[in-house]
């Protein structure tokens, strides 16, 4: 497997297992894997065998509580509620919990990040939810970690929670984290299984740690499947630059130039930036000559409007909806111990989507590495 590792710094930057082959297709929908002359420039292993015991579907984590009592606030990450991505995940888990815990929607607030705002600005709109009476505070990203350590020792009998960060380590503060690299995995054994090109692509949105176990993960199950893949991975903006997550227009150039080098699927992990992934993919596919995408968080094949949505073959799940509807679960009936380390695939924390049938035909080939991870069989890497 090669692997080009690049960074965007401006728009203008461009830049012993059974084998199976694959076929061209010029339809318009991905082609089944395996047979055909293309397969000797992309070989692929076989799915492991089915693991035994492994929990394929997972219990409830716990009996529904009653949540009326609660005033329950969402501190948004940049893009806010409307990305298709990230912060709609989160939006979903209130949701739920309104229709289901009898959460009541008048004590329920929802406030968002600029982009690149100080932490003190952060800090500030944190503070006000607590005069505001809300409890608990969930604060949806990792750029909230260090505000949140401080206005959490401030109000220690105010109950927060935090996605993305296990860092602030205070009583009152939950964190709330996934095993993005199982369920990047995943995806890349889908990408890998399906692309005609034995090129397939990764765009970042902000090269920090959290982003890059979604590359790990990608790169893993890719190479899983075809050990020869090319894998060309982009970020858009260096660690400490959130504008990565929030320009989709900068995501289109990156796209066009993975695409240009040959790639014909590409799995981004860059919040509202996704939409230029999407729209760079879609004008570069044809019948003739299709190529896809790979959503993150969401199933964006739901999210996305149509025509565009049409090459989402697959979304990598990061179930925050899950991680959100849990908690507050957990806080109405008073037992946050019921509440897993980390979200991974055993906890359906993380997953694929199916929607659109495009995958339809390889989902027993990832369900079996779905339960070889499970059962630990398969350990999937957090760094690149």
């Amino acid at each position: 497997m090669r692997i080009r590792r690049g960074f965007v710094l401006a728009a203008a930057l461009l830049t012993s297992a059974l084998v199976v082959g694959c076929a061209r297709d010029t339809g318009s929908t991905p082609p089944a894997a395996g047979g055909g002359e293309a397969g000797a420039q992309c070989a692929r292993n076989s799915a492991p065998p089915a693991a035994t015991g492994a929990a394929a579907t997972p219990a409830p984590i716990a009996p529904n509580a009653d949540a009326s009592a609660l005033k329950v606030a969402l501190a948004y990450d940049i893009g806010g509620r409307g990305d298709l991505s990230f912060n709609d995940a989160a939006a979903a888990g209130l949701a739920q919990a309104i229709d289901e815990l009898s959460l009541v929607e008048g004590n329920t607030r929802e406030v968002a990040a600029a982009e690149n705002e100080s932490p003190d600005a952060a800090a500030t709109r944190l503070r006000q939810l607590v005069a505001d009476g809300f409890d608990p505070i969930i604060a949806v990203g990792f750029k909230y970690a260090e505000p949140l350590r401080v206005v959490a020792a401030e109000n220690p009998n105010v109950r927060f929670a935090i996605i993305d960060d296990d860092t602030v380590d205070l009583p009152n503060v939950t964190p709330l984290v996934f095993a993005e690299e199982e369920g990047s995995f995943l995806v890349g054994a889908a990408a890998a299984l399906k692309t005609q090109a034995c090129k397939i692509g990764f765009v970042g949105g902000v090269e920090t740690p959290l982003i890059q176990k979604f590359e790990a993960g990608y790169v893993a199950g890719a190479q899983a499947v075809a050990p020869d893949i090319e894998i060309d991975v982009d970020y858009l903006t260096p660690a400490g630059d959130f504008s990565g997550f929030a320009d989709p227009a900068k995501a289109s150039v990156v796209t066009n130039g993975q695409l240009d080098a040959g790639s014909d699927i590409i799995y981004h992990a860059s919040g509202a930036s996704g939409q230029g992934v999407f729209e760079a993919v879609h004008a570069a596919s044809t019948p003739e000559d299709p190529k896809y995408a790979i959503g993150v968080d969401s199933d964006q094949y739901q999210t996305v409007a149509p025509p565009i949505n049409e090459v989402i073959m697959t979304s990598m799940l990061k179930r925050v909806d899950v991680a959100v509807f849990n908690y507050i679960n957990a806080v109405a009936a008073g037992d946050l111990g019921v509440l897993p380390e980390r979200f991974d695939l055993a906890a359906d924390g993380v997953g694929y989507s199916t929607s659109g049938g495009m995958i339809d035909d390889i989902t027993d080939e990832l369900d079996a590495y779905k339960a070889a991870i499970i059962s630990g069989e398969i350990t999937v890497p957090a760094t690149p």
